[in-house]
């Protein structure tokens, strides 16, 4: 049995590329697997949701201003990610719409439940 090392242990399988980790803070990084790139925008999303459920509920935010908010922090911030830090050909990935709406209602659901919990256990009796 042979041990695996560096790289490979991250799973991309190739020595000579970066993990995942790495190319997703680094800008204009490539990404030959479109897949993996999907992964990131998708699980950077969930992180966003949670964080602004968290904030919104600290905050106390509540209403169609606090969902109206979540949208626009939420598909701004990965706009901005991957149009102007990653700067990925839009087009690769099937259009800004495509990954814009990459994982959203997931992170909406993620948001909903965080906001709820945190707003509720600190603004009710």
């Amino acid at each position: 049995m042979s041990r695996v090392k560096g790289t490979d242990r991250l799973g991309n399988g190739n020595k000579s590329e970066p993990s995942i980790w790495i190319r997703a803070i680094t800008a204009n990084s490539e990404w030959t697997d479109k897949e993996e790139f999907l992964d990131v925008i998708y699980w950077a999303r969930q992180v966003i949701g949670i964080i602004v459920g968290i904030a919104w509920g600290l905050i106390p935010l509540k209403g169609f201003l606090g969902l109206l908010l979540f949208v626009l922090v939420n598909a701004g911030s990965l706009y901005l990610y991957f149009s102007s830090f990653q700067q990925v050909d839009e087009e690769e990935f099937g259009g800004a719409w495509e990954l814009t709406k990459e994982g959203f209602m997931t992170s909406f659901a993620g948001f909903l439940v965080t906001w709820i919990i945190i707003y509720s256990g600190l603004h009710y009796d």
